[in-house]
């Protein structure tokens, strides 16, 4: 069976909402701001790379849904929180207020924390993983996302705010701040599948970090060409918060050479695939030319 960017996406939202209908009632203020974050849309990249991986090494996607959702919730959690006024005080996210906005900071805080273990919790419900893969999946999960990976990538981030970072001192913050978390999406579904093995881990290790990397530098290009109506949240914070991109650094041409060269790379890795990579391959693409 060959899935649509839709179905993707029509089965991880549906999904999501059943996770998280799984919390407790009593706590009715802080689940309504997490269900506005993680039930509000976005282009759920991640969490569609989870189950396309899985499917191009075999596996069946449904058992790869549970590590898809964690790791969208994760993500969502880390925007929460990276709009909050003490990181980079955002006030719109995908096109509507940012989750403090509204629902108050205190709340905002705690529903990221909700997500985050959350997260956890429902990695578990993936009951017909092996137990060893399932240990390996929330290593990488916990790792990718944490000091190591995404969290990380922020603090090396909020350093570089005091001090002018080379170009690739840019590239290491944005492979551990962007990348780890897409990174550890195409690994799990990877591990989901049950069918995989090392070199197809490491190859989609290579796409994530590629596209992740991509996936920033054209964030930065969109900064400075695109308006707050088409992406939906504002622009220009880059230079409010007078941080150094890209496109301060080589200019909007070679960002955007560096972004074709990279998703090159990317598609070039899914070579050792045996199932059909197109999707992968049209997902890197339209990643690299989109508008918002």
């Amino acid at each position: 069976m060959e899935y649509t960017h839709e179905k993707y996406l029509d089965m991880i939202d549906e999904a999501l909402k059943v996770y998280l209908g799984s919390v407790s009632d009593g706590q009715d203020l802080v689940l309504d701001a997490m269900k506005y974050s993680a039930e509000g849309g976005g282009k759920r990249i991640r969490p569609v790379l989870t189950l396309e991986f899985c499917h191009v090494c075999g596996g069946d996607v449904q058992r790869a849904l549970p590590f898809a959702c964690a790791v969208e919730m994760i993500h969502t959690y880390s925007l929460i929180h990276d709009d909050l006024p003490c990181m980079d005080n955002d006030d719109m996210r995908r096109g509507k207020p940012s989750c403090h906005k509204a629902f108050g900071e205190e709340y905002a805080l705690l529903a990221g924390d909700g997500l985050l273990t959350l997260a956890f919790e429902t990695l578990s419900k993936a009951e017909e993983i092996k137990v060893d893969t399932f240990k390996e999946a929330l290593f990488t999960l916990s790792n990718l996302a944490g000091v190591n990976g995404m969290v990380g990538g922020q603090v090396l981030d909020l350093k570089a705010e005091k001090s002018k970072p080379t170009l690739s001192a840019l590239q290491t913050i944005d492979r551990l701040k962007t990348g780890a978390l897409i990174k550890a999406a195409c690994t799990l579904g990877c591990l989901a599948s049950e069918k995989y093995d090392e070199q197809k881990i490491a190859a989609a290790s290579v796409y994530a970090e590629n596209i992740g990397l991509a996936f920033q530098i054209v964030d930065d290009i969109l900064d400075v060409t695109s308006d707050t109506a088409t992406l939906g949240k504002p622009v220009g914070s880059d230079d409010k918060n007078e941080k150094i991109t890209y496109v301060k650094l080589m200019g909007i041409e070679k960002s955007q050479a560096t972004v074709d060269e990279l998703t090159k790379e990317a598609v070039n890795a899914l070579g050792v695939f045996d199932g059909n990579t197109s999707f992968l391959e049209n997902l890197a693409y339209k990643l690299a030319s989109r508008k918002k």
